[in-house]
């Protein structure tokens, strides 16, 4: 069901400082998984399922949460972080933001020269 402005703007509020904390949590040198899987179950989400899902439902897990283009690039953004951090899921986790990145450029009807490099450098 469609949010009107104002859920919408509150939704991509709460939606952003989960990402900002997420990015945060990737960055500390003893990189803890158990707190990264506390703040991913604010999106309806853990590493396995993440792991687990396609890319095809990936992307249909982040519009049904109602991820905002913006929010959307920052979590594929933080998928390439994560692949770092776990390089035995490194390939896996690649393809899932590629994947991201096109469901943006496709959808959002606007080209974006970043995004486009984004992907670019992953393939």
């Amino acid at each position: 069901m469609p949010l009107n402005k104002g859920l919408r703007d509150e939704e991509s509020e709460r939606i952003s400082n989960i990402l900002k904390k997420l990015n945060e949590l990737i960055y500390v040198p003893d990189f803890n998984k158990d707190e990264i899987e506390d703040q991913m179950k604010f999106l309806g989400l853990n590493l396995e399922i993440l792991l687990n899902f396609s890319s095809e439902n990936l992307v249909s897990h982040l519009d049904k949460f109602h991820f905002d283009w913006e929010n959307a690039e920052k979590f594929a953004d933080l998928l390439i972080v994560f692949s770092d951090k776990l390089p035995e899921n490194k390939s896996n986790l690649k393809e899932k933001a590629v994947a991201v990145y096109n469901y943006i450029q496709s959808e959002s009807k606007t080209f974006s020269f970043e995004i486009f490099n984004k992907i670019t450098q992953l393939k």
